[in-house]
Parts: structure tokens; C-alpha cells; sequence
């Protein structure tokens, strides 16, 4: 049988860690933080739910955050990057990519490339609503599902 990998992932969060979101990561084996974490508290309560590594988001002044991470989970390789930046993601070759900074929620299938941008935990944007997501990989396949939080 083929293990099963959760794998957490957020955006945004803009120095606002919701309860709602470290609820709605629980069970995840490692968080991505795809930057705009503005806040060592932010990353610390990630910590308590599973190993957390985040990238520099445009909002961000730690200098110890990456601009981007390489990561390869139960075969997949992931790419995580803010996308405040130009990146030329080919050279990665990477089977998922992970940005935020549009703070809209979106999953896209491009070619062989997951795209995932799991939109903002922070404080809300304009009318948009406040989400993670997470990414199962089975059998070396990415699925990734957006989880909207039940905030006011």
C-alpha cells in the first residue's frame, strides 16, 4: 500500500495566524508558507502542527527567509516561491508549483504542472474569501483542494 502524504499550504498570512487555519492544516505531515508570513510568531504556530518551512514574500524583512524552496515530498517535487518575482519555473522542473501574493484562492493544471495558490489565511482582501489548501500525494499524484475558513 502507498503512503499517503498531507502536505499544508499557506499564504498571506500578513502577521495573522487564525485558529481556523492551524485547524484546518491539522493532520499535515509539513506546512508551506508561500510568504507575506510578516511575523516569527506566525511560523512558530505553524511549528505546533507540523514542520514549517516559508518563503520571502514581498511584505517580508527576515533575512533568513528564502526567496524560494525545493522540496520533494513522497516524489513529487515541489516549488515554492512567493510569485512576486519573475521565476522561471522550467528550470526547476518542478511537478508543483506554489505561490501567493495575488491573494486569490486558485488549482491549475497546466500541462504536467500543478499550480496551486492557496489565497490569503491573513486579513481578508477586498471581497475575497480566507483560505489554505492542501495537497495529498498518493502514488507519486498531486491532488490539491482549497479549504475556505469560516471567518467573519
Amino acid at each position: 500500500m502507498a503512503k499517503v502524504f498531507e502536505v499544508g499550504l499557506i499564504s498571506d498570512t500578513h502577521g495573522k495566524m487564525r485558529p481556523e487555519a492551524l485547524l484546518a492544516l491539522e493532520g499535515c505531515e509539513v506546512i508551506f508558507h508561500a510568504g507575506d508570513v510578516c511575523g516569527e510568531a506566525v511560523l512558530e504556530d505553524l511549528a505546533t502542527v507540523a514542520p514549517c518551512y516559508a518563503v520571502a514574500g514581498n511584505c517580508d524583512a527576515d533575512p533568513e527567509l528564502p526567496l524560494v524552496i525545493q522540496q520533494e515530498v513522497g516524489g513529487v517535487r515541489l516549488l515554492i516561491h512567493h510569485g512576486h518575482l519573475p521565476m522561471d519555473v522550467a528550470r526547476f522542473r518542478p511537478d508543483v508549483v506554489v505561490t501567493g501574493h495575488t491573494h486569490v484562492p486558485k488549482i491549475e493544471q497546466v500541462g504536467s504542472v500543478l499550480y496551486v495558490n492557496p489565497g490569503s489565511a491573513g486579513p481578508r482582501r477586498f471581497n475575497l474569501p480566507v483560505t489554505v489548501a492542501r495537497l495529498t500525494i498518493s502514488d507519486g499524484r498531486p491532488a490539491a483542494r482549497l479549504i475556505e475558513l469560516p471567518v467573519a
